[in-house]
């Protein structure tokens, strides 16, 4: 719900903070006191388009803040998480900048964020209905979601979304393998002394270095076996390292209890160099194994080596690649060789979710027509209170072509309205006047709305150009929807105002430099009274006035 509004040097509002309450809040004041700035205001907090003009004269910028409670499976707290912004849990704060060159900067939780951010998270917290405002209900793209919302039928619209991802994706495999197979085709004898030569010269993983290793070896071995067998001769020698190590240790093993310790560092020395020298003699004899002065062989490994590295440089892939390389191209002829019974396979494939697809949307679509019958005599019904007895709300329900199905099934929806008897239903913005259209879009908000929407409604002179029981019945309705919704109202009708659970006064006052000002009171009991006595009786108000304003707020209560 919203919580707070912020003003600062908003045309003639120079500093507002107004706090909200939970339930129906009433706004009123007398022709011209400003009430639709509070309203720029907020829709600048949301996001709305601004301009220079919105700038109090003589101030450098404006600002409006607006501020929200949330619930924990709020969309906004996605939304958050999406652009990495700080979610302060169930607090939300919109803030929107306007300097007077015409400059906008838009803030979430005190964190700077794109306008269009602020305006998709607006669109999740506030709904507006006016005579003039193009969006809500009036917008044809919300009109098959709130009749999915009113029947219940949420789970089946997610499940035929699922559907139709798994066509789409069913389709896509077959145009791809349709598109692979033809080009397989026109390279099928490429392909086929490819395979065949890959698999002639199968390259296995990390066989280019064990190959460059051992030629390198084999090209060095006169050098590597001469410098092995000197080695060899320095350490055997007429009398070998390890058997001298060996013979200086016993000599001095027999003396070293008389030494007082002090050989018992050169024994340890003397035992771990007898030991290395025989690993040392060990390695040298295992490096020596491995050399080979075979010219023979040397020749058969340059040409392995040299064989895959030409054939790697041909298909301009690494030699450990080759083997991918190859199942790839096998892939591709197979496909070629069986393009008829692969691409057959998937076409089925195809088919099938199609099917299921199709299935799914026409039993939804048979659900919302039943749905929509439903929801056409529940508006209907409330149409005649709010002195709109000769207009006929209908749903209208097209089956697209196929070419058009999408996600959301194979209908358009469209909610549609006919204000004279006779006339065709034509779209709600087109059809209906602007009085008229603001109490339709409030009888089905009435119908529709719940506590899983938009957790705040605004209504802007709903009750406009009616009066006496027409205007009553507009203030019952929306006290109703204020059960289940925050609903704030800007009203000139006394009924309206005196089912108000909050309510606030807008009203000019003079500022100490002799400028005009727009002001906000919350009025408490016995101001409230006065002022639904003035809604009633005008510029003077008389005790019959009083009394028949204490009677109607009594009466709402009631």
């Amino acid at each position: 719900m919203l919580t707070a509004l912020s003003i600062r040097d908003v045309v003639l509002i120079d500093r507002l903070d107004l706090s909200f309450r939970n339930g129906l809040t009433v706004l009123t004041g007398e022709t011209g006191a400003g009430k639709s700035i509070l309203l720029d205001a907020l829709g600048l907090a949301l996001g709305a388009r601004a301009d220079s003009g919105l700038v109090r004269h003589g101030a450098e910028r404006a600002v409006a803040s607006a501020a929200f409670e949330i619930a924990a499976d709020h969309p906004a707290h996605a939304m958050l998480r999406e652009q990495g912004l700080d979610d302060h849990g169930g607090e939300l704060v919109l803030r929107r900048m306007v300097g007077a060159d015409g400059r906008s900067r838009a803030f979430v939780n005190d964190q700077p964020a794109s306008v269009g951010l602020l305006r998709e998270i607006g669109e999740t917290l506030v709904e507006i209905q006016g005579q003039f405002e193009p969006r809500g209900l009036i917008d044809p793209a919300t009109h098959r979601a709130l009749l999915d919302d009113f029947a219940g039928l949420d789970d089946r619209a997610s499940a035929l979304r699922e559907a139709h991802r798994a066509w789409r994706k069913a389709s896509e495999a077959r145009r791809e393998a349709e598109t692979t197979a033809s080009a397989a085709e026109r390279d099928r004898e490429f392909l086929e002394h490819s395979v065949a030569e890959l698999d002639g010269n199968a390259a296995r993983p990390g066989e280019e270095k064990s190959l460059a290793e051992q030629r390198s070896r084999m090209m060095h071995a006169e050098k590597l076996v001469e410098a092995m067998n000197a080695a060899s001769a320095e350490i055997a020698g007429q009398r070998s390292v390890e058997d001298a190590l060996r013979a200086a240790s016993r000599h001095l093993a027999r003396v070293g209890d008389k030494a007082g310790g002090a050989l018992d560092g050169t024994l340890a020395a003397l035992e771990r160099a007898a030991l290395e020298a025989a690993e040392a003699v060990r390695e040298l004899d295992a490096a020596a194994a491995t050399v080979e002065l075979d010219r023979g062989q040397l020749d058969a490994v340059e040409e392995r080596l040299f064989a895959l590295r030409a054939l790697a440089r041909k298909h301009q892939v690494e030699v450990d690649g080759l083997a991918a390389l190859r199942e790839d191209m096998a892939a591709r002829l197979a496909l070629a060789q069986d393009r008829g019974g692969a691409v057959d396979r998937l076409a089925k494939a195809e088919a099938a979710a199609r099917a299921a697809y199709l299935e799914r949307a026409e039993a939804l679509g048979a659900a919302r027509r039943t749905a929509a019958a439903r929801l056409d005599a529940a508006v209907n019904a409330e149409l005649p209170p709010l002195k709109l007895d000769k207009a006929r709300f209908a749903t209208a329900i097209e089956r697209l072509e196929e070419p058009a199905w999408n996600a959301d099934g194979i209908d358009r929806i469209a909610f549609q309205v006919s204000t004279n008897p006779g006339t065709p239903a034509g779209p709600l913005s087109k059809v209906a006047s602007g009085g008229e259209l603001s109490r339709i879009m409030l009888a089905l908000k009435v119908v529709i709305a719940g506590p899983g929407g938009v957790p705040a409604l605004i209504f802007d002179e709903v009750d406009a150009n009616v009066g006496g029981a027409t205007a009553d019945a507009v203030g019952e309705r929306l006290a109703r929807l204020a059960r289940d919704l925050q609903v704030l109202v800007i009203t000139h009708s006394p009924q309206v105002a005196a089912r108000g659970q909050d309510h606030l006064r807008v009203e000019k006052t003079e500022g100490a430099d002799s400028t005009t000002l727009t002001g906000v009171r919350r009025l408490e009991a016995a101001e409230r009274r006065e002022e639904v006595a003035r809604m009633l009786s005008g510029a003077t108000i008389t005790e019959e006035a009083r009394a028949a304003a204490a009677r109607l707020i009594a009466s709402a209560v009631s």
